[in-house]
């Protein structure tokens, strides 16, 4: 969601060293190969020691930076205060609702967030803090995949042939900072659905993405029955090239959500949850929403950018999430079968 800025950034400066730091292994590898970019810092703020972080901001504070930004939609503090401990003169950034006397001191000019539109687009309108408008007639997110990467993709079709069904992505996961491993769909949700779509949509062939955190979730799928096929890639960019292959892909407002859009995949269906703001929408105007009665367009009551937790206990954003019926998921994805 950062891309289109730096993309309009080295437009307007040529010259210029854009530099990014960011918290996840994930997000650096989103933003290798991207031509607008120099360098791009990895640093865990969260588990790194308080020590390790301010010798990271001392060292990029050697760079002698001119200007920084806090991308949309870093809502907590300490991004601002690292903004401020690595010393560029001028330091952007939004207004949430935390903000303070402080955070005026922490950066040089902001202006208010708005839910009504895109992250992209927010970022976009800090330009006008530095005097600059958009020059590039349009905005989307950007990815450089290696050829690397793309035959990476090309090898494991060869090795996982589906013949003529198409390929529907899933992405079970939902994120695990903060609490919003509880905005994903139940597992019992997806076993139904899985062992149901073989039977109602045969076109279809499921292909299941995760890392780490999923493991655990993928075991039990299959223990319990269900038959789909495992994406077991070394790397995010490995993923993204896969993900570059379906047809369809189906997910809560995740990383691989933002991926899917950017790739274009020709059917993308997303499970609404508390946290899916406007702002982080996927970035294109053809994707289906698989309402949640539950949320009924309280997102801002569950969730907002300021650094805390979703809402409510945990208990209550399970059954949210309940709330959105297999059926209703069955029918959405329904749309890709009948394309076929």
């Amino acid at each position: 969601m950062s891309t289109p800025l730096f993309h309009e950034l080295k437009t307007q400066f040529p010259k210029a060293e854009i530099d990014s730091l960011v918290l996840w292994k994930g997000a650096q590898q989103i933003l290798l190969g991207n031509p607008r970019v120099e360098k791009v810092f990895q640093h865990d703020f969260l588990e790194a020691s308080k020590l390790s972080s301010l010798y990271r901001c001392w060292k990029l504070r050697g760079n002698h930076y001119d200007l920084s930004v806090n991308t949309h939609t870093q809502g907590r503090r300490g991004y601002r205060v690292i903004s401020r401990l690595i010393g560029a003169h001028v330091r952007l950034s939004h207004q949430y609702e935390n903000e303070s006397w402080l955070d005026r001191l922490l950066v040089t000019h902001s202006i208010p967030q708005d839910y009504t539109v895109h992250a992209m687009d927010n970022n976009l309108r800090l330009l006008r803090l530095i005097g600059r408008e958009q020059r590039l007639p349009q905005h989307q997110y950007e990815l450089f995949l290696s050829k690397t990467e793309k035959h990476w993709a090309s090898d494991w079709l060869q090795a996982n042939p589906v013949g003529t069904r198409q390929l529907l992505g899933i992405h079970i996961g939902s994120g695990g900072t903060k609490n919003l491993a509880l905005r994903r769909w139940p597992l019992a949700h997806y076993v139904a659905f899985l062992k149901e779509l073989p039977t109602r949509y045969p076109t279809l062939q499921p292909v299941l993405f995760g890392g780490p955190e999923e493991a655990i979730d993928l075991a039990e799928l299959r223990a319990s029955g269900c038959q789909f096929l495992e994406v077991k890639s070394t790397n995010l960019r490995q993923a993204i090239a896969l993900v570059n292959h379906c047809d369809a892909f189906l997910s809560v407002d995740t990383v691989f959500m933002h991926i899917a859009a950017a790739v274009r995949v020709p059917h993308q269906f997303v499970i609404e949850t508390p946290t899916l703001n406007p702002p982080v929408y996927p970035r294109r105007d053809d994707w289906t929403l698989i309402p949640n009665s539950a949320v009924a367009g309280r997102h801002l009551d569950f969730y907002r950018y300021d650094g805390r937790a979703i809402a409510g206990t945990p208990d209550e954003l399970r059954d949210i999430m309940k709330s959105v019926t297999v059926e209703a998921v069955l029918e959405a994805v329904g749309k890709a079968a009948s394309a076929a």
